[in-house]
């Protein structure tokens, strides 16, 4: 579709863009990165013909750029430069016709119901249909923006060069005018390269990314190659921890801040926790990194508070979430501030231990109900019913934990778990072998992230055999104090 070639060019007689080469193919969406002055912009106006090249060369469908006609190069390539900094009185539905320029004989004298088509299709795709009869100058600036997307979109060419078309836009906006563009490349098959300073929108919606730095190409790739932590950092001289999109295989970046941090130091030990008699609480004077099992805010995320909830046996509900999430409003806690568990067990049978490390201490919480146990291995053999009782673990760390050290402060406290109930040879009741744990165990490690720092939680390092030991020594106990109440 487009290849470029050792392209140089820009304003002055030292070129901005530096013997830049790459290909893009028809239906492909190539986003274009770098900080200020990088040249991304200048790169998109030297493809566009509205700087000049110096040198190089710029193909077009096999074709040198050169070779066409203006009216010819527009009706295959459209343009979308930044935000004009004063927009003109004309209204949207004029300035979005403005995109049929090209195919027009006359100044709109041979104005179709193609033309009318394209333009119409153009304002809705973009929602500014309802401003057709506005003049351009009544409208926000990202409500402009939206318009001369427009405008670029009646263009119909089959290459689109657009810098920068969420400037100005609300996040919804943007989504919806990305989402536009991308569903173009896949159902017409349009090319578009598109300059981005928002790194997260263009790994997002783009096959591939170009990062440029002081006018050349630094890399260039799909968004997994182009985006880590590294380069991002060598480039823009920001510090940034990648992580994958929720929902598609695409990497995003968080800035990590260079200030030191706001809050003091803190500790936490059995004295931060409280039972009582519908819950065992503990409380964080500041947030800790956590990721968990539990029934309200699973997954990883930072919390100050955490409860471990007592409901009856019989207890049954449709939404468990919901229940639980109101359940914390009622009692006074911040549900987006709390991870909570549910157990059938009383508060009182919670076990609770300080384990102390050279450098920092581990504090295990453990609740054990194993009436309803169950032989993992066997468990594909019945068809049971999952009700309450579970052994829900808790593991709050003094140390500042890799994500590696997380995962695996996970696998050494279930291997724990799982010795425990051998030791107090726990039986499946429907298999009659032995146990491994319960159908709705709940497991929660939380980090202060401060002070030593622990890269790996296996069970042949420090803080390893710390989980192990502390794991096992507590369902131990949480499970006797159990049988003992209820024998």
């Amino acid at each position: 579709m487009l290849h470029i070639h050792q392209l140089s060019g820009g304003y002055l007689e030292v070129p901005v863009v530096k013997d830049v080469s790459f290909e893009v193919q028809k239906g492909e969406m190539l986003g274009i990165l770098g900080p200020n002055g990088s040249g991304k912009s200048t790169l998109l106006k030297v493809i566009s013909g509205i700087l000049p090249a110096r040198t190089g060369s710029i193909t077009l469908n096999g074709a040198a750029i050169e070779t066409f006609s203006t009216k010819e190069l527009a009706r295959q390539m459209a343009v979308l430069p930044q935000l004009h900094a004063h927009a003109f009185t004309h209204s949207v539905r004029e300035t979005v016709s403005l995109g049929r320029y090209p195919h027009q004989t006359g100044w709109f004298s041979s104005w179709s119901a193609e033309d009318e088509a394209a333009v119409v299709e153009a304002m809705k795709l973009t929602d500014v249909l309802k401003y057709e009869h506005t003049s351009l100058d009544q409208l926000s600036g990202g409500e402009q923006q939206r318009v001369f997307v427009a405008q670029a979109s009646a263009q119909q060419a089959p290459l689109l060069l657009l810098d920068e078309p969420t400037n100005h836009l609300d996040i919804a906006h943007q989504t919806q005018l990305l989402d536009t563009i991308k569903k173009q490349c896949i159902e017409k098959g349009m090319t578009i390269i598109s300059v981005f300073h928002d790194i997260n929108l263009a790994s997002l919606y783009c096959d591939r990314l170009l990062l440029m730095e002081n006018g050349s190409i630094k890399h260039l790739g799909e968004p997994h190659v182009v985006i880590k932590d590294q380069q991002i950092e060598n480039v823009y001289k920001a510090r940034v921890s990648t992580h994958p999109h929720p929902e598609q295989p695409k990497p995003q970046i968080t800035l990590m801040p260079n200030v030191q941090k706001l809050q003091t130091d803190f500790w936490v030990n059995k004295s931060n926790f409280r039972i009582e008699d519908e819950y065992v609480l503990l409380q964080s004077a500041h947030p800790l990194k956590t990721v968990s099992s539990a029934v309200v805010n699973a997954g990883s995320g930072w919390y100050r508070t955490f409860i471990n909830r007592c409901v009856p046996p019989t207890y049954d509900h449709e939404n468990i979430a919901a229940d639980m999430f109101s359940y914390l409003q009622t009692h006074g806690f911040i549900p987006t501030d709390t991870v909570g568990m549910m157990t059938a067990i009383s508060p009182s049978n919670v076990e609770i231990a300080d384990y102390p490390m050279e450098f920092g201490s581990i504090t295990i919480a453990v609740t054990a109900g194993v009436g309803n146990a169950i032989d993992v291995s066997k468990s594909f053999e019945q068809d049971r019913q999952a009700p309450v009782g579970t052994i829900n673990t808790w593991i709050i760390i003094n140390g500042n934990l890799s994500e590696e050290a997380f995962i695996q402060a996970m696998i050494t406290a279930t291997e724990a778990k799982t010795k425990a109930l051998y030791e107090q040879q726990i039986l499946d009741p429907f298999t009659g072998t032995l146990a491994t744990g319960t159908p709705t165990d709940s497991l929660l490690v939380a980090a202060t992230q401060q002070g030593q720092s622990y890269p790996y939680a296996g069970p042949v390092t420090e803080l390893g055999k710390v989980i192990g030991r502390g794991v096992f020594e507590c369902t131990v106990k949480a499970i006797q104090k159990t049988q003992s109440s209820t024998a």
